[in-house]
């Protein structure tokens, strides 16, 4: 069975630098993102579901997700973002969980999501690697890699669990600040995993 490694920290980490290091050592890594938005599209049932909660408008007339209408449903509302949630977050477990029994023969298996622990995925992971860097970089990177305003990357950042509380719940910390060299902390992880 394979080990499965949680990897997540907040926007501008380098979490998916970290997943992309795991991938050219032969590690397969799943990324939340990317599968969430494959099953938003794909997904009869979460185009059902999302269409039943946001409207008929959610989806357009070629069948694609419209994110800027979902985006603006689902903005400064809690209680929205919820309810999209509890719609996509069990779709995107389940689909992990499928994924990595298809790699249980394999040594390592990755799981990257920024979210992890708020969307309940702690449990599915056998140990959870946060890439922490500290808030102010984190800001400056995000908002040099999306090139958007400094107010849309600190909403983004202030709806994500606070990587300093993500310190006390981690089972290992890659450290990635300007100066930090991020390969033989990875290295070294791998070798007290194996």
């Amino acid at each position: 069975m394979a080990f499965k490694l949680g990897i997540t920290g907040g926007i501008g980490s380098g979490k998916s630098g970290v997943s992309e290091l795991l991938r050219v050592m032969g590690i397969p890594v799943y990324d939340c993102d990317k599968e969430a938005s494959r099953l938003m599209h794909q997904s009869p049932e979460i185009r059902r579901q999302l269409t039943l909660l946001a409207g008929e408008g959610v989806y357009d007339e070629n069948g694609m997700l419209n994110r800027k209408m979902l985006a603006s449903f689902m903005f400064g509302n809690e209680s929205r973002v919820r309810a999209v949630n509890a719609i996509v977050h069990p779709s995107v477990r389940a689909d992990f969980r499928r994924w990595a029994e298809e790699k249980a023969h394999l040594p390592f298996v990755g799981l990257e999501s920024a979210i992890l622990y708020e969307a309940g995925m702690k449990e599915d992971v056998d140990a959870v690697v946060l890439v922490y860097t500290p808030a102010e970089e984190r800001l400056q990177r995000a908002m040099a890699r999306d090139n958007v305003p400094e107010e849309q990357i600190r909403r983004r950042m202030n709806s994500q669990m606070l990587d300093e509380n993500k310190l006390a719940l981690a089972d290992y910390v890659i450290r990635n600040a300007e100066n930090d060299a991020v390969t033989p902390q990875v290295l070294e992880l791998l070798q007290s995993l194996r």
